[in-house]
């Protein structure tokens, strides 16, 4: 099994990029312990030395859907700015969204059909009685041109052929702009608040996410008994 995450900062300041290396690190280390293969494919690195404003991974193996599911999310950091020593923030997040994977493009004689068909159009007799023009169809797609520019139904079929590659590579190609956008709204969509996992401090120490109400229980009976006095 194989998944993609990105991890990114979005549009969030030079703290938030340095952010994305550490959880960078953190992710690979934990997936090299948990004995998942990981594959860096893009690593886009920030203004600041050691900072990463964006990174993609591809990661194999047995558990890797648990291990990405437990790292999808919202990802923040409490600690003071390493670029902004006075700066009162101290919350900083950035986030991790997995990537469906893109297929590699080819085309295989065996997924194209060829149906001759009858010229239409000026020409005469001959145009009409024989079946001189070509459609080829690529059967996974449903994708179709016709070539009858020829009198050669078999330089039709090469022409339909170069035609039919050409016009599923422009499809290729605006389905990876297509999926470029979505990794772009991903950076511009990273959600404040209930993150997955919280770390602090320079040492990018791990803090265990509270997941009991029982605070929220004894404020809402104090604040009862206090509407009571």
């Amino acid at each position: 099994m194989e998944k993609i995450i990105q991890i990114t900062a979005g549009r969030g300041p030079a703290e938030c990029t340095w952010v994305v290396a550490q959880v960078l690190k953190k992710v690979l280390d934990e997936a090299r312990e948990q004995e998942l293969e990981t594959v860096l494919l893009q690593r886009e690195s920030g203004e600041e030395n050691g900072t990463v404003e964006t990174a993609s991974i591809a990661i194999k193996g047995k558990n890797a859907a648990q291990f990405v599911n437990s790292w999808v999310g919202t990802i923040q950091w409490i600690g003071q700015s390493q670029f902004r020593k006075m700066h009162k923030r101290k919350n900083w997040f950035i986030g991790i969204f997995e990537i469906e994977p893109q297929k590699g493009f080819s085309v295989s004689e065996n997924d194209i059909q060829y149906q001759a068909m009858r010229s239409s159009g000026a020409g005469g007799q001959h145009v009409n009685k024989v079946s001189s023009a070509v459609r080829a169809t690529h059967i996974p797609t449903g994708i179709a041109v016709v070539s009858m520019d020829s009198r050669s139904q078999h330089q039709n079929k090469k022409l339909a052929t170069e035609r039919l590659i050409k016009k599923l590579e422009d499809e290729t190609l605006q389905q990876l702009k297509n999926h470029v956008g979505k990794q772009w709204e991903n950076q511009l969509n990273i959600q404040r608040g209930n993150p997955i996992r919280v770390f602090s401090g320079t040492d990018f120490k791990r803090n265990k996410i509270e997941k009991s109400y029982k605070g929220t229980r004894q404020k809402l009976k104090n604040d009862l008994r206090n509407e009571n006095n």
